[in-house]
């Protein structure tokens, strides 16, 4: 039986929310850790993607695949989170000792030069861009990103082109 998909009266899909979110944690931190580089901020953030999901709960539709419902309110949430924090304000440079995500190429210096060089690439990028890099880096396929961004698969590859070709050239 799935819970998400039997309408059986036993089954309450409330019960269903905390486990889901709890298995696709990695999305709320990894979409938090792309659009606030402070812990608190971070932080913030993830409660306030986890709010905004329960409060679309009744609306999720379970034909379609949680991971990119998820996505899409979370980036939606986090997009929105950076434009009310930053309008008339200028972002925070990039500095390592404000991202606290391991890297395991910690004693390799060339290779962490080049992670250092992509996270400032990433947080230089408008918000739109960063979500894109996001699910790209985790290796979405064109049309998962689409799904998740409400993109044509199109619109996606171009916009991915231009990255590809933008970080090209500044690296």
């Amino acid at each position: 039986m799935n819970p998400l998909t039997d309408t059986d009266a036993s089954t309450d899909a409330s019960t269903d929310f905390p486990r889901l979110l709890q298995q696709h944690r990695g999305v709320l931190m990894k979409v938090a850790g792309t659009y606030a580089w402070h812990p608190d901020d971070r932080d913030d953030l993830v409660q306030e993607i986890a709010t905004q999901l329960w409060r679309a709960w009744r609306d999720y539709d379970p034909a379609r695949p949680f991971s990119t419902w998820m996505y899409r309110i979370a980036l939606n949430v986090a997009i929105s989170h950076v434009r009310s924090r930053t309008r008339g304000v200028q972002p925070e440079a990039w500095h390592e000792d404000h991202h606290d995500v391991a890297d395991p190429r910690a004693h390799d210096h060339e290779g962490r030069q080049q992670v250092d060089l992509l996270y400032r690439f990433i947080q230089a990028q408008p918000p739109l861009d960063r979500a894109l890099l996001l699910l790209y880096l985790e290796d979405h396929s064109y049309r998962e990103m689409a799904d998740v961004l409400g993109l044509s698969e199109t619109n996606v590859a171009t916009k991915i082109g231009r990255l590809k070709q933008r970080l090209r050239q500044e690296l």
